[in-house]
């Protein structure tokens, strides 16, 4: 569960994709992976295809919820009920196959057919849209115990907030997102809270200095203990149950309930025995989302797309563009011709006083990538674009009303038009 924003309407529809409807009389889909991605695609095949066959496998006990949702529910800001958003009703209205607790443990490419607790569902077209696990902790002290977490999904949240409910003192570990997601719940929740980070900052490689001045301040202002440069080396258990933290440094911090927002790994085990192409950064497929073997299509987290606007391949994990993909994958699914055709975005507060928006791509992405920024520290603001051969290829936003000029940003991009260096800085200025 990656950075996208507060929980926002949901919106299924695409009048661009209303035109791949090929009518296949029972054609037969199996979706693996039931978020966003899978869930959207589902929705927009049986728009197109009031008769095919659609199958969709979750090994989670839940529909679709809104994982967007999790950090306000770990703050206990909205009800458990408020987050999930298709229940079983809907997909049984919607003649929507769902296996819950279902794990798929092999796909036969050959024969098109996906198999799970022993049954084979055959397929003419499948999506993976699986996502991605959190990668645990390593450090001595941390396998089982009672009172070390991650944050992904329903249940991590769960577990966490009913840990709170006795805690006094909470660790949030990690530079990313998630990371930091465990921290504003920890201070939210009245925990005296410490946020250990490896590096000199949050999101080292997409904030620079002044950037990750404006977040250090927001953290602090909501009582946040932030630790840079410092790792765990081992967490100190007694019975179970993790009483304190030994950092690098040699420092000691007590604690009653530790997060880890440490990076993915992508869900690809499922395609291990075909002839699906897997990259280091998930499942390789085209501007279409297709993969090298034709009818299996990847979307989401797991997918390590072509991006045609932005030229190059990249993993995306926002909840946005996991929507883009599954109304993409579908419309291809179904016979259609259908590129991906968004510039990727998200946008978030950060603690109280900050709000962070990101569109297209950044140096996180691309280290060759060209800035000009500018910051405002007294109204706690910044502005950074990023070029590449005088195209703008992406940009970040900090600060409470500044989030002007973002479509312009966007438009740009889409373009693919090249800006003279020296206009560069002046469209820091952008407001409409």
């Amino acid at each position: 569960m990656e950075p996208t924003g507060l929980p926002v309407a949901i919106s299924f529809e695409d009048p661009l994709l209303d035109s791949a409807k090929p009518r296949l009389l029972e054609r037969r889909y199996v979706i693996i992976g039931n978020g966003f991605a899978g869930t959207t695609a589902a929705e927009q095949l049986r728009k197109n295809d009031a008769g095919c066959l659609i199958t969709l496998f979750t090994d989670e006990p839940y529909p679709l919820y809104n994982r967007i949702a999790l950090p306000p529910l770990l703050r206990k800001q909205v009800a458990e009920q408020k987050v999930i958003i298709r229940d079983a009703a809907w997909h049984e209205k919607n003649a929507i196959d769902l296996h819950l607790c279902t794990q798929v443990h092999a796909i036969d490419a050959h024969e098109r057919c996906a198999i799970a607790d022993g049954k084979s569902y055959p397929y003419d077209a499948l999506l993976v849209a699986t996502g991605g696990r959190p990668n645990r902790a390593q450090n001595p002290g941390a396998q089982d115990a009672a009172n070390v977490f991650n944050f992904q999904y329903m249940d991590d949240t769960k577990a966490i907030s009913e840990s709170l409910e006795h805690s006094k003192v909470a660790v949030a570990v990690g530079g990313s997102f998630i990371a930091y997601e465990l921290a504003e719940a920890f201070a939210s929740r009245g925990m005296e809270t410490h946020w250990l980070i490896r590096g000199p900052r949050f999101l080292r490689r997409m904030l620079d200095e002044d950037a990750g001045n404006l977040v250090d301040e927001a953290a602090r202002n909501d009582g946040v203990h932030v630790h840079y440069h410092e790792e765990i080396r081992e967490l100190v258990r007694d019975n179970g149950v993790v009483r304190n933290a030994v950092l690098t440094s040699g420092h000691t911090i007590d604690g009653d309930c530790f997060g880890f927002g440490l990076g993915l790994s992508m869900n690809t085990d499922v395609l291990q025995d075909t002839d699906v192409e897997i990259s280091g950064n998930g499942i390789v497929c085209d501007d279409r989302l297709e993969t090298n073997v034709p009818g299996i299509f990847a979307a989401g987290d797991v997918a390590d797309f072509f991006d045609p606007i932005l030229e190059m391949r990249y993993r995306m994990g926002t909840w946005n563009n996991a929507g883009a993909h599954g109304k993409v994958a579908a419309a291809n699914m179904a016979g259609g011709d259908i590129r991906y055709h968004d510039v990727p975005e998200y946008s978030s507060k950060l603690f109280s006083s900050q709000n962070i928006l990101q569109f297209g791509l950044s140096p996180e992405y691309r280290s060759d990538l060209e800035t000009v920024s500018k910051i405002d520290a007294e109204a706690k603001k910044y502005r950074a674009l990023y070029f590449s051969g005088g195209r703008l290829m992406g940009g970040l936003l900090l600060g409470k009303g500044n989030m002007g000029g973002k479509r312009r940003y966007v438009e740009a991009i889409k373009s693919k038009a090249a800006f003279p260096q020296d206009e560069w800085r002046a469209m820091l200025d952008w407001t409409a």
